[in-house]
């Protein structure tokens, strides 16, 4: 294994030629001061900040006044050499893909030398093949965020995975079995309202798939739009940024929240520079509203919502303008698809920690541009419209970010359910939904096989999909009437100010 800034440790002090570690020392090199780590027989040097700064062990061991703190060398007895590797292969940016024995050996050196950023990597790593192995070695090692991670990821999939569960104790399936998966939900396209006019197909839906049919969670505050607008999910709320009242393009106060814990929505500032027809993301307690129009100039500017400060501030701008880029994470990181003349799709990563974008990949295909973009696992799904003759026929091209291949899936994605131009992952599937019907794919190595087909979503206009953990509650089905007139729905004739909205069925 390659050991990321090899440069820090001292191949003098390697003990074992046959280690593998000792094998991956290459130079004596070390910044000052440093620490000599040594582990099973073998012996790092190590910049004594990088630790201080990554693992919580060392920070109080090296803050404590012991003697400990004072010396040059320190044993550690608790964690194996992989799982150290690990950790160092993480602290300095990389993503290793781990196999069981070094998600063990990873485990339990996050667990005590506490490293925060080796728990984000394996939170971000869970998937079908490793969410059992992870759940219970988490729980044997107290790391409760990876935990509730896998924990939940299971949950999502628990159909698939009820029979491999069972190796698990007792009270871990009893506990998997306690969680709400997550539900498919849906917003569509929708202008701000007045009280005595009030648009009754204003609403957010979901998907029960039990009963295979979308029903009402809520309806969107009267001041709200999601005309032109961003709209994401983070931490399990609903967020809508920049949404226009209508034709003249003039953008709506505030953004809204929506809470569905406490089935309330509320209000925060917009962006500094208003905008429209931007993507919104959420990742690591902050929204990123990317691009967008404003007085029908497209920008290139970004901003930042740090969601506990309740403050927006820039950050780097895009590579270039652009409006509703396609935008999607994979194992934390964030990736947004542009269009390049002629016939070029490009894909470029944003990092948050040195505020920067770089381009990853381009895709070049005749009169052919990505749209939508969804993950799975460490692989990019572009969805492509078709040649110019044919533009609803919906192609697909994967990226894995691992190999830095391109594959192009077999088959296209329209036939009699149109283009698929919006799609949601929920473990080892993806939904996606139209007029005609909201269709469950199984993701497999060339190509999304169909799972299952459910009821469409009766509504013209654009869409936006996302999940959601919904309390459990007994909801009615989207009728007939809820498309009209909207006769049946029980709203009441004073709504409270926009701030705090109390939103029925």
């Amino acid at each position: 294994m390659k050991i990321p800034g090899s440069h820090l440790m001292d191949p003098s002090s390697c003990a074992g030629s046959e280690n593998e570690a000792a094998k991956a020392c290459q130079t004596p090199a070390t910044r000052s001061p440093s620490v000599r780590v040594r582990i099973e027989g073998s012996v790092f040097t190590v910049d004594k900040a990088l630790l201080e700064d990554n693992c919580e062990y060392f920070r109080a061991l090296f803050q404590s006044g012991m003697r400990e703190c004072q010396q040059e060398e320190i044993h550690l007895q608790v964690v194996s050499t992989r799982g150290f590797l690990v950790a160092l292969q993480v602290i300095h940016g990389e993503r290793p893909i781990l196999n069981d024995d070094e998600i063990v050996q990873a485990i339990e050196c996050a667990a005590f030398l506490q490293v925060q950023a080796l728990v984000r990597h394996l939170i971000n790593t869970v998937n079908s093949d490793n969410c059992l192995l992870m759940y219970h070695t988490a729980v044997t090692y107290g790391l409760l965020d990876l935990f509730k991670s896998a924990a939940l990821f299971i949950r999502d999939m628990y159909q698939d995975l009820k029979e491999d569960a069972r190796c698990l104790p007792k009270e871990l399936i009893d506990h998997v079995e306690s969680l709400v998966p997550s539900s498919y939900v849906m917003v569509g396209t929708h202008s701000p309202s007045i009280k005595l006019l009030q648009d009754f197909m204003r609403t957010v839906c979901y998907l029960d798939e039990d009963e295979k049919e979308w029903k009402v969670l809520t309806h969107l505050p009267l001041e709200a739009s999601t005309t032109m607008a961003g709209v994401t999910v983070l931490d399990n709320k609903l967020y809508i940024v920049g949404g226009v009242y209508d034709v003249s393009n003039k953008v709506v106060d505030s953004g809204f929240c929506y809470d569905v814990v406490t089935e309330t929505w509320s209000t925060f500032s917009n962006p500094q520079q208003l905008r429209y027809n931007c993507t919104l993301v959420g990742h690591e307690g902050s929204l990123y509203a990317l691009g967008g129009e404003y007085k029908r100039t497209t920008m290139s500017s970004v901003e930042r919502y740090n969601i506990s400060k309740s403050t927006w501030s820039f950050t780097a701008h895009l590579p270039r303008p652009t409006s509703a880029v396609a935008c999607t994470k994979s194992m934390g990181r964030i990736f947004i698809c542009l269009w390049k003349p002629k016939d070029t799709t490009e894909i470029y990563e944003y990092h948050p920690g040195h505020d920067e974008w770089t381009l990853v990949t381009t895709l070049i295909r005749h009169q052919s541009y990505g749209h939508c973009m969804v993950s799975h696992r460490d692989r990019l799904y572009v969805m492509r419209n078709g040649p110019c003759d044919d533009f609803l026929r919906c192609m697909m091209d994967c990226y894995n970010l691992s190999t830095g291949q391109w594959t192009a899936l077999s088959g296209h994605y329209e036939n009699s359910k149109g283009a698929l131009f919006t799609a949601v992952v929920r473990g080892d599937s993806v939904f996606t939904v139209n007029r005609r019907a909201t269709v469950e794919y199984s993701i497999e190595d060339n190509k999304w096989r169909t799972k299952k087909e459910m009821t469409g979503f009766p509504r013209i206009g654009s869409m936006w999909t996302f999940l959601l953990r919904l309390p459990k509650k007994s909801r009615e089905p989207l009728g007939k009437a809820d498309l009209t007139s909207g006769q049946n729905f029980e709203v009441p004739s004073d709504l409270p100010p926009s701030s705090s909205v109390e939103c029925y069925d």
